[in-house]
């Protein structure tokens, strides 16, 4: 037996999609059927009647039966094809159930976003973003989950958040990123420290011998800070939130090292001072980050898709 007829030939077992017809041929012989003629089928499908024409003769070909009568008063179904027809009938039923079900999955997924991001993106670049995501979709709730980087890739891992955000030197385990800004960490101290009055830059070596004012283990500012020195003296007081860092500083409980993005208007307040820093420079990339091999999809992608837009 040739290698053609065992394509085409119906009596040959093979994969079923090579032996039933596809959804749009069977749309198209319900459409003869309903209308009694070949060309306002094809209107109505929105293709041309040789187009038409000749996926019904593609149709016969592949079951090895005549399905419709073709005459100038228009086009029948003969017995056979009026049998198909019912049959044909109950898979385009079954197809619409098996779209509505699949869309009714993509409401609900769509009606809802989780966020997990580390506290810095989370107080100072998130909110500008989801205000344009409303924008684009203002059907899907939003719940945000603010936490340090482990925090988020243990969010992400767990199946509680959809996208994350980072800022530490490395991507949690099982997850894969995209930089979608850069950041820069200095070191601040109130007017009344002595840092704030140095006449030379702060050396490396000597901020890192120095007890700061210092978010907890975990968070992308203290990975960064610790990497880049090499090791940092005991903090002089441990906080959870950039917010709670900053009052500290600003109260003069101590120095500490902030993003550039959290302070900008305390130093234009002069509620606290940049200090001068010579030896290494602090700066980090801000990361979208997902389970590994699964891309954001729906309004994680369009987020996403936000963040490098802005």
């Amino acid at each position: 037996m040739s290698k053609e007829r065992t394509e085409t030939d119906p009596t040959v077992p093979g994969a079923l999609a090579h032996r039933v017809p596809d959804l749009g041929a069977l749309e198209l012989l319900l459409a003869v059927a309903r209308l009694g003629s070949l060309g306002a089928a094809a209107r109505e499908l929105g293709i041309t009647q040789p187009a038409a024409s000749s996926r019904i003769r593609s149709m016969e070909r592949q079951l090895g039966l005549a399905l419709v009568d073709r005459s100038p008063r228009g086009s029948r179904l003969t017995d056979t094809g009026a049998l198909v027809t019912d049959w044909a009938r109950r898979i385009v039923d079954a197809a619409e159930e098996f779209d509505a079900g699949a869309q009714a999955l993509r409401v609900r997924r769509d009606s809802r976003l989780r966020v997990a991001a580390s506290m810095t993106i989370a107080e100072y670049l998130l909110p500008r973003w989801l205000i344009a995501l409303r924008a684009e979709r203002p059907d899907t709730a939003v719940s945000l989950l603010a936490g340090n980087s482990a925090t988020v890739g243990e969010r992400l891992l767990s199946g509680d958040a959809d996208l994350g955000f980072v800022e530490g030197v490395s991507v949690p385990a099982g997850l894969d990123s995209a930089v979608i800004a850069q950041d820069s960490l200095i070191v601040v101290a109130a007017p009344g420290h002595p840092w704030s009055r140095r006449r030379r830059p702060l050396l490396a070596d000597e901020l890192a011998a120095t007890p700061l004012i210092l978010r907890e283990e975990g968070s992308g500012t203290r990975q960064v800070l610790d990497a880049a020195l090499g090791g940092l003296a005991r903090p002089l007081i441990e906080l959870s939130s950039t917010t709670a860092v900053k009052a500290a500083a600003v109260s003069g409980a101590g120095p500490s090292v902030l993003s550039e993005l959290a302070v900008g208007e305390e130093l234009a307040s002069r509620r606290l001072v940049q200090v001068p820093l010579e030896g290494v420079r602090l700066s980090r990339d801000l990361r979208a980050v997902w389970p590994a091999g699964h891309l954001p999809t729906g309004p994680a992608r369009d987020l996403l898709s936000l963040t490098r837009s802005g």
